[in-house]
């Protein structure tokens, strides 16, 4: 029997998981990858609408800050293993407010206890890149003139992000004594169209954000960093691009793998996890 990969697929508001999903579902849909659909996927409504908007040529609105529902795909790949993918659809605002309230809705709280793989979606050009203590030596900081209450409690994205994690990390019970195997942790590095580099994934993340890359390195035996352009280009939400519209959303979208490849198939990172697990 196939081991099921129930996927934690988390990130913040405006990192394209929504695109992502509706595109990897459409690659499932036109047998345009090396994954296929083994059954009736359930809670397509928001995966379905995105795909509309990518048909038409134009980007999807943001999924609302109250909603969380789970999709789940039964796949194989083409090796014969199975997995039933459970992708879930939610405001990216929820994720903020897991670290800011430090409350963890039921919801999540059941899905983090099961997930076996945890892929975080991070968009690089959107983050603030505010240098901090662990980015300059403290004597370059100037003296701080007056206190202010609201901009010295907020913590810095990257800081944030390191917080989410072991957040995730305490609430799943993992004892940290030695780098985990489990849950894998893959990195996507989202909207790598508008960054407009060469480097390796791992290699630009570790330069970007140092401090977050040495918390992964430290607490998983094997993260994986792979680049991820789901749409390719940027599409707006009423002024359709009319070459998109006519090709189709399955003609574009790629990853850049681990040792800087590009490729097309968009279902690799989850290909992978499904490999690595049996």
């Amino acid at each position: 029997m196939a081991a099921q990969h129930t996927i934690l697929l988390v990130g913040e508001s405006n990192v394209g998981k929504t695109h992502y999903g509706a595109q990897f579902l459409k690659r499932l849909m036109v047998k345009a990858c090396a994954l296929k659909m083994t059954g009736a996927p359930t809670n397509l409504e928001a995966f379905t609408t995105a795909l509309s908007c990518l048909t038409e040529g134009k980007s999807t609105d943001h999924t609302p800050a109250d909603i969380y529902v789970e999709s789940v795909w039964p796949i194989s790949d083409e090796s014969g293993r199975y997995a039933e993918l459970v992708w879930p659809d939610y405001g990216g605002e929820q994720v903020r407010n897991l670290v800011a309230q430090r409350r963890i809705p039921a919801a999540w709280r059941d899905r983090v206890v099961e997930s076996t793989d945890w892929i975080l979606l991070i968009r690089l050009h959107s983050f603030r890149s505010e240098e901090d203590l662990f980015s300059r030596p403290l004597q370059s900081f100037a003296p701080v003139e007056a206190y202010d209450e609201t901009v010295a409690d907020e913590l810095s994205d990257q800081a944030r992000t390191v917080e989410l994690l072991q957040m995730l990390l305490y609430l799943a019970q993992f004892h940290l004594d030695r780098p985990l195997r489990k849950p894998r942790l893959t990195i996507l590095l989202s909207c790598w169209d508008e960054l407009g580099t060469t480097e390796l994934p791992a290699d630009l993340l570790a330069s970007r954000l140092p401090m977050l890359w040495s918390f992964v390195r430290s607490n998983w035996a094997s993260p994986t960093v792979i680049g991820l352009s789901a749409l390719e280009r940027a599409l707006d939400k009423t002024d359709a691009d009319q070459d998109y519209a006519i090709r189709g959303p399955e003609e574009f979208g790629y990853v850049v793998l681990p040792n800087g490849e590009k490729n097309t198939d968009i279902t690799l990172p989850i290909q992978y996890l499904m490999a690595d697990g049996t």
